[in-house]
């Protein structure tokens, strides 16, 4: 989604599993970032059929979700007139669904149609800020919205109430995909295992033989020697957003940028959430970050605050039950 500007990445430890035997790590490049799976098996060969079998999975799920393929769901939604019908793919209205699912717990913090609302205020040719006209906001505010996309469950089918709208999946894709993945992998008999999308999107399936957890740290996304939390994750995905100097993040509910934080990490059971989290933990204040998480309990949350003027100072700050000892600071 265009409102994640940059996204902090986890680190993981590897040196804690590289002494565990049949562990296979494998690449793949999709959705403008790299994709691995990182498998314990006695078998390579088998392995590695089961990531290339992943891979395409993550290859046929992109074809739906990227809005830079003239053929994909989202394209199709983006061109759709209001109040025509359109029949999406399981995958595409699976996404939708779950984000207005989010958008209503999150008080509309996370919105997949702020498309508009990001060309108002980010110069994507010059790649800098750029400050709207009045007109210009006002026609992207009423043009934002998930309110403005109306969904069929029994149909796969989706209608706009106002057009056009730009709608952007790249804040839950990436999890999204990550879940399917995760699928597959049990299917094929793979439960010891890791997954990730591009580093900012972690999945942990059972924990390799003889540890707590698959080990990730969470590192200060400007200086990445620092050590915020370390997890060992397992049944339990992380994700990670940030702000990028000179980027904006945009408040949906306002139709402003949002610069009330360095970065946020989000936990949760399942990948799809939990980048969906990290985006609208983003723009959340930290009491409704707080209120979340208590009444989510599943959810954890770390935040990277500004605290001075300017940014000179921050501070750290968490919500949810982390367990002993994950947070460093």
């Amino acid at each position: 989604m265009e409102q994640q500007a940059s996204q902090p990445e986890m680190q993981f430890v590897a040196s804690d599993w590289s002494a565990v035997p049949d562990v296979h790590r494998f690449a793949h490049q999709a959705m403008a970032t790299t994709f691995e799976v990182v498998i314990q098996h006695e078998d390579r060969s088998y392995a590695q059929q089961t990531a290339r079998a992943a891979f395409d999975e993550v290859d046929r799920i992109e074809g739906y979700l990227s809005r830079f393929l003239e053929t994909s769901d989202v394209t199709r939604i983006n061109h759709l007139p209001a109040g025509v019908p359109a029949q999406l793919s399981l995958d595409a209205f699976e996404c939708l669904r779950i984000s207005a699912e989010a958008s209503a717990q999150t008080g509309g913090a996370f919105d997949v149609t702020v498309g508009f609302l990001v060309d108002c205020w980010v110069d994507k040719a010059r790649k800098r800020p750029r400050t709207p006209s009045a007109k210009e906001l006002e026609f992207a505010r009423a043009h934002t919205g998930m309110n403005l996309i109306l969904l069929d469950e029994p149909t796969h089918a989706v209608a706009l109430t106002a057009s056009p709208v730009r709608v952007d999946l790249g804040g839950i894709g990436k999890g999204y995909a990550v879940d399917r993945m995760a699928e597959l992998l049990r299917e094929w008999s793979i439960d010891r295992a890791l997954i990730h999308g591009g580093f900012s999107s972690v999945l942990a399936l059972d924990a390799p033989q003889g540890r707590a957890g698959w080990p990730v740290t969470l590192s200060h996304p400007n200086d990445r020697r620092r050590t915020l939390a370390r997890v060992a994750l397992q049944g339990m995905s992380v994700s990670g957003s940030g702000l990028e100097k000179g980027r904006h993040i945009i408040d949906p509910r306002t139709g402003t940028p949002a610069e009330s934080k360095i970065a946020a990490w989000s936990l949760a059971p399942d990948a799809t959430r939990a980048d969906v989290l990290s985006t609208a933990f983003m723009v959340m204040t930290p009491e409704e970050v707080k209120e979340y998480c208590a009444d989510h309990p599943k959810a954890r949350a770390l935040l990277v605050l500004p605290d001075g003027p300017a940014g000179s100072a921050e501070r750290i700050m968490s919500a949810g039950a982390w367990k002993s000892g994950e947070l460093v600071a």
